[in-house]
């Protein structure tokens, strides 16, 4: 599956998604994360409601992972088949406990 983040400028934070100028793309297949490329959204300083910007730029990802993302923007998405993962922190604390949650929710149940 193909993950979005978006990316603080600097690319170390998780940023809103609709004001993310810049999303990290990444290849994950259950077990191993890896890092495709980066992809620039840029967007207009004074103008609300950029997020359809942000979507043209992540439209082949399943997973959108974003610190925030706006009331309409998050249906929007969920519309499109997405799954949107809110959280805090460096790209790579996020990324890790996605893996960790994912790798939960997946695992088989015991009896």
């Amino acid at each position: 599956m193909k993950l979005a983040v978006a990316a603080s400028d600097d690319e170390k934070y998780v940023e809103h998604f609709g004001k993310a100028q810049k999303f990290l793309i990444y290849e994950f297949d259950g077990e191993n994360m890896e890092f495709i490329e980066t992809r620039e959204s840029p967007k207009e300083p004074d103008e609300k409601h950029q997020w359809g910007k942000s979507v043209k730029v992540i439209k082949d990802s399943d997973v959108v992972i974003c610190v925030q993302i706006g009331i309409n923007a998050k249906p929007g998405l969920k519309k499109m088949g997405k799954t949107v993962v809110e959280d805090e922190g460096t790209v790579s604390e996020v990324l890790e406990r996605y893996v960790e949650h994912y790798k939960f929710m997946n695992r088989p149940l015991k009896f």
